[in-house]
Parts: structure tokens; C-alpha cells; sequence
């Protein structure tokens, strides 16, 4: 079994991840709950939001830990990076 893939960063990634999915369930109470569709909406855009910002953790994590690791070999990293983007 391969060793599990993890960086400095991923605690905090999963923190933040818990913590808009308890975000997204509370979205999903309020529209069970008829809450009104601007309040909704804002509170979607903040779960959005903290999806994103988890997103750009991981893929700058990503940039500076694993890309660029690949040896002198020049076509393994551009690879690497179209594979990313």
C-alpha cells in the first residue's frame, strides 16, 4: 500500500474543509427552512469563498512542494504543470 501524500499544510486544509461543510449543512437548513434567498445566497457566497481559498492553499502548496522536484528532467516539470492547470 503507497504511503499516503501529505504536506504541512493539509491539517489546516482539512480544518477548513470541516468547517465549510458544517457551513454547507447550515446553507441546506436554511432553504429547508425557508429562509429568505438573499440570505441564502450570502451565506452560499461565503461557503464559496472558503472552498476557494482552500483551493489556492492546496495548489500553491502543491507548486512549491511538489512540481519542480522531478530531477533536471525540463519535460517532466512542463508536464507536470499542464497536468496541474
Amino acid at each position: 500500500m503507497p504511503k499516503p501524500h501529505s504536506h504541512a499544510t493539509h491539517p489546516d486544509l482539512i480544518k477548513r474543509l470541516k468547517r465549510a461543510e458544517g457551513h454547507l449543512r447550515h446553507v441546506t437548513g436554511m432553504i429547508e427552512t425557508g429562509k429568505p434567498c438573499v440570505d441564502i445566497a450570502v451565506q452560499l457566497q461565503a461557503v464559496e469563498k472558503a472552498i476557494t481559498a482552500a483551493k489556492r492553499t492546496l495548489i500553491h502548496d502543491h507548486i512549491d512542494h511538489c512540481l519542480g522536484h522531478g530531477g533536471d528532467d525540463e519535460m517532466a516539470q512542463t508536464r507536470a504543470m499542464a497536468k496541474l492547470l
